[in-house]
């Protein structure tokens, strides 16, 4: 199977299993790629400010970038440099790590789910686990030699800033700081390593097509010289463009649940680039699986329903992975009327 693996050959023409039926094509050319989604510099002195401005992008956006982060922007350069080393690794090497099995912990992989989905996405993927790394790193590649220093260092940095992310979540629901963190448990973290390679039709075919992530928060790290990820804004495809030092960050379902409707985990999607390859590099942070989530008890009130019932992660998880990508939210499946 790992002769399915897009990144060990050049492509000159796109293959039948990547083409799009007509009416799920992008339509790069209906793309709106002047607007900008938020912006929050962490560093902003008023703190106030940060979590109003949080709130605000999370419920108009559910996609917002965070400057003066705290990621050391030499650790992420490095991050996208042993990525990019790790996909030009001889095939020979990369295919020892293909696996098509969802629940291994570590496995290279490609498309989505190839196992069952009918056109595959123009994409190469590393999964990892992530947390805790003393349990997992030893099992990720050896080659590049730097790979586990440096993912492990991001590793770190971003879970750190994912729960200064959540106390700023939680504040501006007007919830306890800890709240978010508190309720979803001892979170596990993964991370996808997403290789595009340069594609010879990018307007027949997805990197990934449009979904949501079904985590509580996503963390992109995304390649600094070019494109490719869009977000639904008002019924439009609005492109994201790299701004430097910056991260995206993504509302997942389980926060637009915990927040009974108010935030937004928003439909976006990776399209492809004709001239050049494009790297990203997303970190999730998920709830543990047998926690129960459901809106914050503070958020159901009188005028304002629960729209969700209460369910495990691990039940939410097994329906995620039972659909299609592009199938409609997942979170559909769990209202309660």
């Amino acid at each position: 199977m790992a002769d399915q693996l897009i990144s060990t050959a050049v492509h000159d023409e796109l293959p039948e299993s990547y083409v799009r039926p007509e009416s799920q094509r992008p339509r790069l050319d209906e793309v709106v790629s002047g607007a900008q989604i938020p912006v929050v510099d962490l560093a902003d002195p008023d703190p106030a400010a940060v979590v109003a401005g949080i709130g605000e992008a999370c419920a108009t956006h559910g996609f917002f970038q965070v400057l003066n982060h705290g990621v050391p922007a030499e650790l992420m350069g490095a991050m996208l440099a042993a990525a990019y080393e790790f996909f030009r690794l001889p095939a020979e090497e990369k295919a020892k790590l293909y696996s098509d099995d969802p629940a291994k912990k570590m496995r290279l992989s490609t498309s989505f789910n190839v196992r069952k989905e009918t056109v595959h996405n123009w994409r190469d993927y590393l999964r990892l686990h992530c947390h805790p790394l003393h349990k997992y790193a030893p099992d990720w590649p050896a080659n590049p030699p730097s790979f586990r220093e440096v993912v492990s260092s991001y590793c770190t940095e971003v879970r750190a800033l994912g729960f200064r992310l959540y106390a700023a979540i939680s504040q501006s629901l007007g919830l306890e700081d800890d709240y978010v963190k508190k309720t979803l448990g001892d979170q596990e973290q993964h991370m996808a390593v997403n290789f595009y390679p340069r594609c010879p039709a990018p307007e027949l075919t997805y990197g990934l097509p449009a979904h949501t992530d079904p985590n509580a928060l996503t963390i992109l790290l995304m390649d600094q010289q070019v494109a490719g990820l869009q977000v639904l804004h008002h019924g439009r495809w609005i492109a994201v463009n790299p701004r430097p030092n910056a991260l995206v960050i993504n509302i997942g379902d389980q926060l637009q649940a915990l927040s009974n409707g108010r935030y937004r985990s928003v439909w976006h999607r990776a399209v492809v680039n004709a001239d050049r390859p494009r790297m990203s590099v997303a970190s999730f942070l998920c709830p543990c699986n047998d926690v129960l989530i459901g809106p914050a008890a503070k958020l159901v009130a009188e005028g304002s329903p629960a729209v969700y019932r209460d369910y495990t992660y691990a039940e939410y998880y097994a329906k995620f992975w039972s659909r299609n990508l592009d199938q409609e939210h997942c979170l559909e499946l769990f209202r309660t009327a």
